[in-house]
C-alpha cells in the first residue's frame, strides 16, 4: 500500500511539472474533493481539474510532496505530509502541510479528500 501511494504522489508531481490539470485530477476518486485554503470545496474530477488549471495559470510549475505519516484502515488510508509549490524560476510560491484521505477505487489507491494549508505567516 505504501509503495502504491508513493507512486500516485509521484504521478501528481509529474502532472504538475507537465502542466497537466487533467493528470492532476486523475489521482482523485470519481467523487473526490479538494478543500483548498480560503476557497470553497471543489468536487469531482472536472471541478478539480479546473481548480488545478487555475493554480498552473497562476505560475506554479512544480510541487514536492513528502509523506510523514500513513495509516491504512482497510480500503481507506490517511496520509499526513508536507508540500512545497514552486514557480518556473525555482522560487517557493508556498509550503505547508496536508492531509489526504485515500480510498481504493477499481483496485487502485486514489485521493478521496485532499485538504492543505500554508505554513507561512499571514501577511
Amino acid at each position: 500500500m505504501k509503495e502504491d501511494i508513493e507512486t500516485v504522489d509521484r504521478e501528481f508531481e509529474a502532472a504538475m511539472k507537465a502542466g497537466n490539470a487533467l493528470g492532476l485530477a486523475g489521482v482523485y476518486t470519481t467523487t473526490g474533493q479538494a478543500l483548498p485554503p480560503k476557497a470553497v470545496t471543489v468536487s469531482g474530477k472536472e471541478g478539480i481539474a479546473a481548480f488545478w488549471q487555475g493554480v498552473i495559470d497562476m505560475g506554479v510549475t512544480s510541487v514536492e510532496l513528502k509523506s510523514v505519516e500513513l495509516e491504512e484502515l482497510g480500503d481507506t488510508a490517511i496520509q499526513v505530509g508536507h508540500f512545497t509549490l514552486k514557480t518556473a524560476d525555482g522560487s517557493v510560491a508556498d509550503n505547508g502541510k496536508y492531509i489526504v484521505i485515500w480510498k481504493q477505487e477499481d483496485g487502485a489507491w486514489k485521493w478521496h479528500r485532499d485538504i492543505w494549508n500554508s505554513s507561512n505567516p499571514v501577511a
